[in-house]
């Protein structure tokens, strides 16, 4: 079995293998989200279907010499690169990237918030150590994509009002999270990390975290792993859908 054939068994769809990087794509059961990642190096690697997979599983090919000799510095000057051209790119777009509403962001809730766009794709900045990596782009349609070769993991957008970590995943559960926080006089740092996996990275060296945790099979299972958390009494629900029909719960008396 190929590694493309492997990745297709569990539901992923890849058009086009990259080498040597994590790659989101889509899946079967969501062909319009990249809810899928894997990574490659030609003859071992791994895959992962956010919606089944709690974390990644590995595959390596029956072609696999232990003993082959891999130029390792040409592979990390690659990556190296791939991120530098990620970054100047997310330094372009937000540069020239015009402060406006958008309407992921209406549906969402905020139909007056203005955020950066660019040809019509919302950005949202990913910071490292506070030192731009790339950004997450969102079209009208919730679509969601990053920059090919950038650093996802350990990348974050930090909401920051100088009060207890709240680890999120999205940015829109992020945003509503702030909303009613604010409404509430409450402080916050909430942190959003773009995917399940991520969270785990940034929870790390966090005091006494709370997740906002998406009510689903993988939202809950990371959630679990980190601490204490809030989640919908819905199944399925997020904070965000929690936000738009009016019932936080008791996320007030968490913080």
């Amino acid at each position: 079995m190929e590694f493309i054939d492997f990745a297709q068994q569990h539901g992923l769809i890849i058009d086009r293998l990259e080498i040597n990087s994590w790659t989101r794509v889509s899946t079967e059961d969501k062909p319009s989200k990249k809810n899928g990642s894997y990574i490659w190096d030609g003859q071992s690697g791994a895959i992962q279907n956010w919606a089944i997979h709690e974390k990644p599983i590995s595959f390596r090919s029956k072609n696999y010499d232990p003993f082959r000799q891999i130029d390792r510095q040409k592979i990390k000057d690659d990556q190296l690169e791939k991120q530098s051209k990620a970054k100047s790119k997310a330094v372009f777009m937000l540069n020239h990237a015009t402060d406006m509403t958008h309407l992921y962001l209406a549906r969402k809730g905020f139909p007056d918030l203005k955020a950066p766009v660019w040809n019509n794709l919302l950005l949202v900045p990913m910071r490292i150590d506070g030192k731009l990596v790339g950004c997450q782009m969102i079209d009208s349609e919730g679509s969601k994509k990053f920059l090919r070769g950038q650093i996802t993991k350990g990348a974050s957008l930090v909401i920051d009002n100088k009060g207890r970590d709240l680890i999120v995943e999205g940015y829109a559960t992020g945003l509503s999270v702030r909303e009613v926080l604010k409404q509430a006089k409450k402080r916050y740092t909430i942190h959003v990390c773009f995917s399940a996996q991520n969270m785990l990275e940034i929870a790390r060296g966090k005091h006494d975290p709370l997740v906002i945790a998406d009510h689903d099979k993988i939202g809950l299972q990371t959630a679990q792993k980190i601490g204490q958390y809030w989640k919908s009494d819905i199944e399925g629900y997020d904070f965000n859908d929690a936000f738009l029909h009016g019932d936080v719960g008791n996320i007030l008396d968490l913080i």
